[in-house]
């Protein structure tokens, strides 16, 4: 077996199912180089009809992204209202935009709180590779994340807990956190909020400060400096808690899945 290696329940998007949304918190400024597997995705505004990033994602190949469903859904939901940004450092420039043809939520999504928060984008129109726009490898089936293990976020989020988003690019590096552990602590919310075994938690338990906040929502999460795909940012109480870790959809489980659209 392979081992690679947010309500105050927050939806991590840009706009809010529950009470807020988030965006990397304690994070450092760097730069799509170092990250040319992520992408902006870019909200059409109910009233204002300005694009804007509010999600994230990250490129299956050059016609799939994949990022969470909460971002394609909701009752002003259409795929005309939805682009994708790729190969850019600052939020809401730069790089290259291409739009959505349609979205293909998981048929779990909706069914058990957040569990099936994935999704897999098809675009109008193929990206085109170069440096700073690559595909992400994603994690193999069977692979098994350890309790404890580093782990990277990188996004365009807010900077804190209902701040302001960032203009650049922002990673940080967690730590992996034991499943169990991380669900009991839901648990204790009310009304308790379900960490499955489709999730994956990660943060710094009981000290906090760094975290996805308001905005990374759909984003990738890495395992170590290795760039492989292993979680797409969901949900968390809040931003960057010590008690609260947050919590990405756990990509293993959805690779046949993942790959039966994405061909």
């Amino acid at each position: 077996m392979a081992y690679l290696l947010f309500w105050t329940i927050t939806l991590l998007a840009g706009s809010c199912y529950a009470s807020e949304h988030n965006r990397i918190v304690g994070g450092s400024p760097t730069t799509i180089n170092e990250y040319p597997s992520i992408v902006q995705v870019e909200f059409l505004g109910i009233f204002t009809e300005a694009w804007s990033q509010s999600c994230a994602g990250s490129i299956l190949n050059t016609r799939h992204i994949l990022s969470a469903a909460h971002c394609f859904e909701g009752f002003f939901y259409e795929p005309s209202r939805r682009r994708i940004r790729a190969g850019a450092t600052f939020r809401n420039t730069g790089g290259s935009v291409i739009y959505v043809e349609r979205e293909f939520n998981h048929p779990t999504y909706g069914t058990l709180g957040y569990d099936g928060d994935i999704t897999v984008v098809r675009l109008m129109a193929p990206l085109t590779y170069n440096p700073v726009i690559q595909q992400a490898p994603i994690v193999a089936p069977g692979s098994v994340i350890r309790d404890g293990r580093p782990v990277i976020h990188a996004g365009w989020g807010a900077i804190s807990q209902g701040g302001p988003a960032s203009s650049q690019l922002l990673d940080v590096t967690i730590y992996t956190v034991n499943h169990e552990l991380c669900r009991d602590r839901y648990l204790t919310l009310r009304p308790p909020a379900t960490v499955t075994r489709n999730m994956i938690c990660a943060g710094i338990l009981d000290v906090g400060g760094m975290d996805a906040c308001q905005g990374d929502s759909g984003g990738p999460l890495y395992y170590g400096d290795s760039g492989v795909l292993i979680g797409v940012v969901s949900w968390g109480n809040g931003c960057a808690q010590a008690f609260f870790p947050g919590v990405s959809a756990a990509v293993e489980p959805y690779v046949d899945w993942i790959q039966s659209i994405a061909e």
